[in-house]
């Protein structure tokens, strides 16, 4: 069984080709590339070495295809991977525009990618991380049980459970709204790995440092704040450890905060120091905004472990 397990959507995504070209014109789009941020999380834990597995579903269609495709020549368990002849695989519209913001136009409700399938207890037996992503707690009721349901078995087993925010607000109608449905998460929760903005809504605070500290007080073990070029901040009750960013032209940041996720969670599995742990994901996350994609600047092994100065 998967020691690394994560939910949600399987998804593709189609992005525009051009900066600050909106998605209520005609233009033209790259893609499709395969997506969904638990699976990005997935697939990278899987190219680091890491036994992965994924619960998800996608279409009988050449989308599915491509997703299983990509998952199986990583070697990312599929076997709770259902297929659907009744609904096609989702996907994800994205246009970037030059002040950093995106702007996406979601397929998923009422797509494939909602009818998650149910693993029997003993999947969960040998897992020792289960990630969430608060992309699939917003797509959703039905998703958002079977991530609920998932966290419990896990928990219940020991494995511990991390939480990517990746706040969508506007699926969810506001922060209050963010917070109910990432509570349950939350509460099983020993590792957080948010955006300042992120910490901030998930804990009804001010600034970051008030969120992490919130955070920590309500039980979480480790806090890891992403922070763009800057790198990373990594808190926990004993330690304050701040860690460089690394210098990419970025082409696609879609799935770089996915892939520094599955970097910080294959490092805390592999006993690397706090420091370590951050110098990794900063190495998947930055690498992976230097390709057009989600998934096609994921780092394998050795690279990532190279480019990150950890011999």
């Amino acid at each position: 069984m998967p020691e690394i397990i994560s939910i949600g959507e399987l998804i593709v995504d189609v992005m525009r080709m051009e900066v600050d070209d909106p998605l209520d014109e005609p233009g033209v789009f790259a893609g499709a590339f395969p997506s969904g941020a638990p699976a990005i999380f997935t697939d990278q834990c899987a190219l680091l070495g890491r036994s992965a597995g994924f619960i998800g579903a996608v279409g009988n269609d050449d989308f599915g295809r491509m997703n299983i495709r990509r998952f199986e020549e990583h070697g990312v368990d599929t076997n709770w991977v259902a297929v659907s002849d009744e609904l096609s695989t989702g996907c994800a519209f994205v246009t970037y525009f030059s002040n950093g913001d995106r702007r996406f136009l979601f397929h998923i409700g009422n797509s494939a990618a909602s009818l998650l399938p149910e693993p029997p207890a003993d999947y969960f037996e040998d897992c020792r991380c289960l990630h969430i992503c608060g992309s699939s707690l917003s797509a959703g009721e039905r998703m958002r049980e079977g991530c609920y349901r998932a966290a419990e078995l896990a928990w219940e087993r020991g494995a511990s459970i991390s939480l990517d925010p990746n706040l969508r607000p506007e699926l969810l109608g506001g922060a209050e709204a963010v917070r109910q449905v990432c509570e349950p998460i939350l509460r099983r929760a020993s590792l957080v790995l948010p955006s300042a903005s992120e910490a901030e809504v998930l804990t009804d605070t001010d600034t970051a440092e008030d969120a992490c500290r919130a955070l920590l007080d309500r039980g979480v073990e480790t806090v890891a704040l992403k922070r763009g070029a800057e790198g990373c901040r990594i808190i926990t009750r004993g330690a304050s450890v701040d860690v460089p960013g690394y210098s990419v032209e970025a082409v696609d940041p879609t799935g770089a905060g996915d892939c520094f996720d599955a970097g910080f969670v294959v490092g805390m599995i592999e006993g690397l120091t706090l420091e370590e742990c951050g110098q990794l994901a900063n190495a998947c996350g930055a690498a992976a905004a230097t390709e057009r994609g989600p998934m096609e600047g994921s780092l394998a092994r050795e690279e990532a472990f190279e480019r990150a100065g950890i011999g």
